[in-house]
């Protein structure tokens, strides 16, 4: 087998489904192993993929890792297979704790988000140099290449990545909440008001991606003594730049919080 996915939830199934449907490479080459058996073979039923054991790993060029990371330092001990090459998702899990458990500097760490689902992930790759000469690294970027776009970023840069990007779409969904209950609060009906929503912020940002800066966006909306600058000083007299940021920062302690309980 070229790759065996380990854990297949949300993103397993959103890469499965990515690289297979981008002809990336061909379902039947894809092993996929998670304690939810009965899921595993529906899902491989569905795609061509294949059902695997642990006792199958050692057959495996690469092990693709999509668990918790609490889980991991139990499960590394049967994870770990000689000439194998390692993929991670698991936040917070450094590429030396993944080496340390793992008995191998043939090792990718990534941080995708969740539009992987849709093909439109942000990703963050690093490994090491052992990882680049296998072969590994190139693997991973076209494998996450297939749902988005994929950013090779040093290592010191990841918890911040995740505190951003990974988590950025919580973020997001609880602004379209808002926004979608002040169009309630104001009359709008319910269906109505969470349908703008949604469509506003797929739309803002494809404006935002012509523009260098967001604060041109901003400035191109608010009219002097207009309704939006009105909108735009209630935002900052209730602190909503400030709780983004705030946001981010402690998703990013958190990140490196999961990352210490890996050493």
């Amino acid at each position: 087998m070229k790759l065996v996915i380990v854990g297949v939830g949300k993103l397993g199934l959103a890469l499965l489904e990515g690289v297979v449907a981008r002809g990336v490479m061909p379902a039947s080459e894809i092993g996929l192993l998670d304690l939810n058996t009965a899921r595993c073979e529906e899902i491989a039923e569905r795609t061509g993929a294949r059902v695997v054991t642990a006792a199958q790993l050692p057959g495996a060029e690469r092990v693709l890792i999509s668990l918790q990371p609490r889980v991991f330092p139990e499960a590394a001990e049967w994870l770990a297979q000689e000439n194998t090459g390692y993929i991670s998702t698991m936040a917070g899990v450094s590429v030396a704790a993944l080496t340390r458990r793992l008995g191998t500097r043939r090792v990718v760490r990534v941080m995708p988000n969740l539009a992987a689902t849709i093909g439109r992930s942000q990703t963050a790759i690093t490994g090491p140099r052992e990882a680049t000469d296998a072969g590994d690294l190139a693997f991973a970027r076209h494998l996450f290449t297939a749902v988005g776009d994929a950013y090779e970023l040093p290592e010191h840069l990841f918890n911040s990545f995740t505190g951003m990007s990974a988590s950025g779409p919580a973020y997001v969904a609880v602004v379209a909440e808002a926004l979608a209950d002040g169009g309630v609060r104001m009359g709008l009906p319910r269906p109505l008001a969470n349908e703008l929503a949604a469509k506003l912020l797929v739309s803002t940002g494809e404006l935002l991606q012509l523009r260098a800066h967001p604060a041109m966006l901003k400035d191109e909306v608010a009219s002097p003594g207009g309704t939006t600058i009105a909108g735009l000083a209630a935002l900052e007299s209730a602190g909503v730049r400030g709780g983004l940021i705030e946001a981010v920062v402690q998703a990013t302690r958190r990140g490196t919080d999961l990352g210490r309980d890996q050493e």
